[in-house]
């Protein structure tokens, strides 16, 4: 059962990672280049292209981040729960 449990996890975070990432890039779509063109001043399809590569830089570090937060307290949990019948023993 633990098996399935940690890999039920390990597929969480695979799943999020690359949804994080997916949405970075299609908020970057949606902009249809108007950060470009508002904070660089450009215009047309250079400003699309580059407000797709903000997008999918932007959604890579937030994925990056989020996932390792929750690789990190998933990972003391397990280590909480290792050590926990240590403590109810009485010696």
């Amino acid at each position: 059962m633990k098996f399935f449990i940690i890999n039920s996890f390990r597929s969480m975070v695979y799943i999020a990672f690359f949804a994080i990432i997916a949405y970075g890039v299609l908020t970057g779509y949606w902009q249809k280049g108007a950060f470009s063109s508002q904070f660089l001043g450009m215009s047309g399809g250079a400003s699309q292209a580059i407000d797709l590569v903000l997008g999918l830089l932007g959604g890579w570090i937030a994925a990056s981040v989020i996932c390792g937060l929750i690789v990190t307290l998933l990972d003391i949990r397990d280590d909480i729960n290792d050590r926990l019948p240590d403590a109810r023993r009485d010696d």
